[in-house]
């Protein structure tokens, strides 16, 4: 080998050995996640996936970089306590946290953990934070609907879309929704954010990622949908017997025949 080439071989060996040591000596990032939801719940499994695909955006990698730990809460307040104690035990860097009772159960076991939400109607009525401009804790996320929507609205649920609306079509309940999702479920009508609960999550991976990057969920403001949208399952309203107004459809944003 010529003494040139063998210079150049030595100083590329030296190159790959700096890398691999700083990535030996990156430490891996730890996530918890606690969804309210069952494991087995198709819907949660993509709203998990939103939340990683919103991680991946800043670089944050399951398995190259960070870890996330999953717990299901399955709808269940006392298997969401123990599984926030467990979670807060495994000191991660920061947690995910879904539903108002996940977030308060968390909040019990610790007000120094970096916590994002995706969903919670009232964040500041609850405890959360302080403020949606300024959350000023360790708690800061997504809010999934505006303080004026509770009004407008006949009935709620966030969880078992398919179920709900199927109920609502055997007992002839003309029941409104707060996403899309229930209407593409079979669901009457929603009025909610534009947006879905999808983009909730992979926005709470955003924010989880910078958290990770540095930033302080007490400086990262409490976001929320800013356009709300009427959507009527026409299909579902015959079945029920019911005749919607061409007023009330010429409002809607989406109509489903």
């Amino acid at each position: 080998m010529k003494r040139r080439e063998f210079i150049a071989g030595l100083g590329s060996a030296a190159a790959w050995s700096v890398v691999a040591r700083a990535q030996q000596g990156e430490r891996l990032r730890r996530i918890g996640a606690l969804m309210a939801y069952d494991e087995n719940d198709p819907e949660a499994k993509t709203y998990l996936s939103g939340f990683t695909q919103g991680l991946a955006q800043l670089g944050w990698t399951d398995g190259r970089n960070m870890r996330i730990d999953v717990r299901w809460a399955a709808g269940d307040v006392d298997r969401a306590r123990i599984f926030a104690k467990g979670l807060v035990d495994l000191q991660p860097d920061v947690i995910l946290a879904s539903t108002t009772p996940v977030i308060a159960a968390l909040q019990r076991e610790t007000r120094t953990i970096p916590i994002v939400f995706a969903l919670v109607g009232d964040p500041v009525g609850e405890g959360f934070v302080a403020g949606l401009p300024h959350p000023g804790g360790n708690i800061t996320g997504f809010k999934s609907q505006e303080d004026t929507m509770a009004g407008k609205m006949l009935g709620l649920f966030n969880r078992r879309m398919e179920q709900l609306a199927a109920l609502a079509a055997r007992y002839a309940l003309p029941a409104i929704f707060e996403y899309r999702e229930f209407v593409l479920a079979g669901g009457l009508m929603s009025y909610g954010p534009n947006l879905g609960l999808g983009h909730f999550y992979h926005q709470a991976g955003i924010y989880t990622g910078r958290i990770l990057k540095g930033e302080k969920p007490a400086d990262l403001p409490v976001e929320q949908a800013t356009k709300l949208e009427l959507i009527i399952n026409l299909k579902t309203a015959k079945a029920l017997g019911l005749t919607i107004p061409e007023t009330l459809l010429a409002t809607a944003d989406e109509v489903i025949q």
